[in-house]
């Protein structure tokens, strides 16, 4: 049982066990396991063979977080059924027919409850049977040792074009004229979901001269963060900056105009021939001049509008004085005006790579590239499934590791923003990779085409992450600035965690991992069958239980995706 400290505003401690965040239930031939992240829940289903007939897919109803009860929906439905295209399908009447689905309708530190029950009979005389039902608790994004927030993002997304309809006009009007898009404050907040607070509530805890922040950052630039650093010196608390700098380089300008009139003994511009990657943040307690580390924030997200809002992203705080020390010294060497080759060093000697600790923090850049050595290691150790979500093109041994051998016995679901030798459908059991998909003209009408109108570059997946066994009770976590990649072990400032044994952790990497994959994954085939069947796509459910057969094929995706995911039910 996983043990996991949680504090309460009051002081008091309690701990989060698995079962909180992960729970399971069967009844009369169905069942249903739940995995709950910071902002969603993924529920996996199983039928037995004699419920298997004459299935038309899931009926799912939530309650909980003060909302009355509903049931989930779907954007499919049946051939004939009276709907107005692009809007959402209750699961009631448009039932769910996957194994598997996600509510990203939900709220941190809530719990939730879920019904799970089949449906039979025919489209229009439909039959809700008996199922079971879960009760979970997402993950807190204000409490506990580990603090996961991902933002949205996906601004594509069926969701955010049904309630902001009017930007579709301003992306389009950004696009004509090559300019950064300007958003209403809800829409950003809605994309960001949580992001930007995680990055300024961090600050706001340096409340007095008895407070210290220590930033390393890659791109420096949004106003609000970079207001409620100011804010922090402004109370007292000693703020020091160590920022990416070269010479002639387009992000030095940007954080140099950022930083016009921050005291030059409180920053370092960190000049390298590679890239100062890192973006963290150690809050630590001060004695007189002697700091006493005691949380840290770090992830993928860089202090950007891109960042925060346009690009896929991570923020992971940690309250742990152990993991923030480490942070903390690395920043001293930093500050201290170290160059690349001295920093190695000092990494080399006081960073080994350890591959036991449940919580590894690593830094590059080093020799030998152990650090990919210890990421190709924890990949090909897998014993049920591989999830990914990364950036930039990978190290050769990455590639590889990920992909794994033809036919072997690993799941294996992962998103790439960046084509490679990975990216593609592959005929055997190994994998269905995909690449994030532009739409140009929509799907129903209702998808807006991504936008990097203003952007610098064309990211849209800038997470660096993978869940080694997500679906065991031991998964591992590989997440951080590090792209996986040789220059990222040996060039570039960078920093990572792998977190071993931490399911509750792990599910709030995996539901949103999934969530990405499902997204782009949906859009890619759909446009594959356009293109395929002359630029159309009929999204209808089947009338029968025809749709189940891939999930009981052998040797089957769909199959082990069944069976990975969810539980057996009791016949």
């Amino acid at each position: 049982m996983l043990q996991n400290p949680v504090k309460r505003p009051n002081g008091a401690s309690r701990w989060l066990t698995e079962a909180e965040m992960r729970a399971q239930g069967t009844n009369d031939g169905v069942s249903v396991k739940a995995y709950a992240g910071t902002t969603g829940v993924m529920l996996a289903f199983d039928v037995t063979d004699a419920r298997r007939e004459g299935l038309l897919g899931f009926a799912i109803a939530r309650e909980g977080g003060n909302r009355p009860p509903r049931h989930l929906a779907g954007m499919q439905r049946f051939p004939g059924q009276d709907h107005a295209p692009g809007a959402p399908v209750s699961s009631a009447v448009g039932p769910i027919q996957r194994f598997r689905w996600s509510d990203y309708a939900v709220y941190p530190g809530v719990e939730y409850r879920y019904s799970v029950r089949p449906v039979y009979g025919t489209p229009i005389d439909l039959e809700l049977g008996d199922g079971p039902k879960v009760s979970v608790t997402t993950a807190s994004a204000t409490e506990g040792a580990h603090r996961v927030l991902f933002n949205r993002a996906a601004a594509a997304s069926q969701a955010f074009s049904r309630d902001f309809p009017e930007v579709e006009a301003e992306l389009e009007a950004a696009r004509a004229s090559d300019r950064p898009p300007v958003l209403p404050p809800r829409a950003l907040a809605w994309l960001g979901r949580g992001l930007l607070e995680q990055i300024t509530g961090i600050c706001q805890r340096a409340v007095n001269s008895e407070w210290a922040l220590d930033i390393a950052i890659y791109e420096y630039e949004l106003p609000a963060i970079i207001q409620a650093v100011s804010t922090a010196y402004e109370r007292g608390a000693q703020v020091r900056i160590v920022y990416h700098a070269k010479s002639g380089d387009e992000q030095t300008a940007h954080n140099d105009h950022a930083l016009t009139g921050w005291p030059a003994e409180l920053r370092r511009p960190r000049t390298t021939s590679r890239i100062f990657h890192d973006k963290f943040i150690v809050l630590s307690h001060l004695d007189g001049a002697e700091r006493t580390p005691v949380a840290v924030l770090c992830g993928s997200t860089n202090f950007t509008e891109n960042g925060v809002y346009r690009q896929a992203n991570v923020t992971h705080h940690v309250e742990d004085d152990r993991v923030a020390t480490q942070y903390g010294d690395l920043f001293e060497v930093l500050f201290n005006g170290a160059d690349t080759t001295e920093t190695k060093s000092w990494i080399n000697d006081n960073n080994q790579i350890d591959a036991d600790n449940p919580v590894m923090v690593g830094f590059t850049p080093r020799s030998g590239e152990t650090d990919l050595d210890l990421f190709e290691s924890e990949i090909k150790a897998a014993k049920r499934d591989v999830l990914f979500c990364t950036a930039f093109e990978l190290n050769d041994r990455i590639d590889q590791a990920l992909l794994g051998a033809a036919n072997d016995e690993i799941l294996r679901l992962g998103l790439q923003n960046t084509r490679s030798g990975i990216t593609g459908v592959h005929r055997d059991r190994t994998a269905e990779f995909v690449a994030s998909t532009f739409v140009a003209d929509g799907i129903e009408g209702h998808f807006l085409k991504e936008s990097t109108a203003g952007q610098r570059g064309n990211i849209l997946i800038h997470t660096k992450l993978v869940v080694i066994d997500f679906t065991s009770d031991a998964p591992t976590v590989i997440s951080g600035s590090h792209n996986l990649s040789a220059a990222a072990s040996s060039g570039n400032d960078e920093n990572f965690l792998v977190l071993r044994g931490l399911a509750d952790v792990a599910d709030c990497y995996g539901v949103e991992a999934m969530r990405l994959y499902e997204h782009y994954r949906f859009r890619w085939r759909r446009k594959q069958a356009e293109e395929t069947n002359g630029g159309t796509a009929s999204g209808m459910l089947a009338t029968d239980d025809s749709w189940t057969d891939p999930y009981f094929e052998a040797g089957s995706l769909a199959r082990a995706d069944r069976l990975n995911f969810g539980v057996s039910p009791a016949p």
